[in-house]
């Protein structure tokens, strides 16, 4: 019980957690009205394993910087809570492996391809070659989080699916808006760590600024799925409710950067998007009933 105590961190499950429900979101906004209930269960385990591949690569390939952060000290592979990092790789191979396999033989490839892409590009893209290298490092990383609302819609239906598509389009935006949040809420111990998150190159101030310009540009991505026929006018009015109070919350950044408001704000997004989410799945459902 206690190695596997050890071992759980190195999964983010709360991460994990909000992946497989933005592929669950993406299955159910390609309108299948006799939702397949085992299809939804190998969706689940097949993202939740995808991504907690990634996760433990994450993990292996930051040990050097996560000992030099206070709020990553403490993981399994800096803190010798796990000795061996090499195990924590061939764990995250393993997961991906079993995941792109479930996807495969009990969905279909469409959808155990968008799960590897995801993957390798948190894995890959974001964590072995953009994190240390560009600020840009979490606009490409969050396509990640985008491949898993499009592995849900091919889970769906194999086709080209644009209802998923135009909310992996909104996913994308999301990300550099919540995790900017949370770079400000961290700036020096990336600054320690030598990590170049967004306010660590061009300040706390401009980088509220570039939070509520990309706000903006997520709250009008998120009516796209309305504009365009595919949800209905629940989904319009709770992205108009969620969008506003996203938008509110930036403003308060702009004025101060303070910690408290950058976890303030960091929180709202994900308000914003348990809120657009959750009314995704009401428009389709809610009429049937």
């Amino acid at each position: 019980m206690g190695a596997i105590t050890s071992y759980l961190p190195l999964f983010k499950l709360r991460i994990c957690s909000l992946i497989t429900f933005s592929a669950v979101v993406g299955f159910i906004s390609a309108g299948v009205v006799n939702v397949s209930f085992s299809s939804l269960v190998a969706l689940a385990l097949a993202t939740m394993l995808a991504s907690a591949g990634a996760s433990a690569f994450n993990h292996y390939f930051d040990t050097d910087i996560d000992a030099l952060m206070p709020r990553t000290k403490a993981r399994p592979i800096p803190s010798g809570g796990v000795a061996d990092g090499k195990v924590v790789l061939a764990l995250a191979v393993i997961l991906l492996a079993i995941s792109v396999a479930v996807s495969s033989l009990w969905l279909n490839r469409m959808a155990g391809l968008h799960l590897l892409l995801g993957a390798l590009t948190y894995a890959i893209l974001y964590t072995a070659w953009l994190k240390r290298r560009s600020w840009v490092n979490i606009i490409i990383g969050g396509l990640a989080g985008s491949f898993a609302v499009l592995a849900g819609g091919a889970s769906a239906t194999p086709e080209l699916c644009a209802a998923p598509v135009l909310l992996a389009i909104t996913m994308f935006f999301w990300t550099p808006s919540h995790f900017w949040s949370f770079a400000i809420l961290h700036r020096e111990e990336y600054e320690k760590a030598g990590v170049p998150m967004l306010p660590n190159v061009i300040g706390d101030s401009r980088t509220a600024r570039w939070i509520l310009l990309n706000t903006i540009v997520l709250v009008a991505s998120s009516f796209l799925p309305f504009l365009f026929g595919y949800l209905g006018i629940v989904y319009a009015v709770a992205a108009t409710a969620v969008g506003i109070y996203f938008i509110a919350m930036n403003l308060k950044l702009i004025r101060s950067q303070r910690k408290e408001i950058a976890r303030a704000n960091f929180r709202a997004s994900m308000v914003y998007l348990g809120g657009l989410f959750i009314a995704v799945i009401a428009d389709v459902y809610l009429p049937l009933w």
